[in-house]
């Protein structure tokens, strides 16, 4: 039966660690990124979005930026999905 289910999506959320996380901006508000949004694509290759919050302050509102093409930021993508992939298969069921 595994075979033929169709999934689709996978998906986990990064916390980027301190020494990784940079600024960027979007409509005039200067935005920390905190957070990134890695998807295992059909193919097999990752796609990655980067969320975080207003440098201001309060909630701002929640939109995606690009990742920087920066190798340290490329490893922690493969490093976090391919953690993740060992998580996903010691899952012990539903509760």
């Amino acid at each position: 039966m595994s075979g033929d289910l169709e999934v689709s999506a996978l998906a986990i959320n990064v916390t980027i660690p301190e020494e990784l996380r940079w600024t960027d901006t979007r409509r005039g508000e200067a935005f920390t990124l905190t957070t990134l949004n890695v998807r295992l694509l059909p193919d097999g290759r990752l796609a990655a979005k980067a969320y975080g919050r207003p440098v201001a302050g309060g909630r701002g509102a929640y939109v995606s930026f690009p990742v920087p093409d920066r190798p340290e930021l490329a490893d922690l993508i493969a490093n976090a999905a391919g953690r993740a992939g060992v998580l996903w298969a010691a899952h012990r069921g539903l509760d």
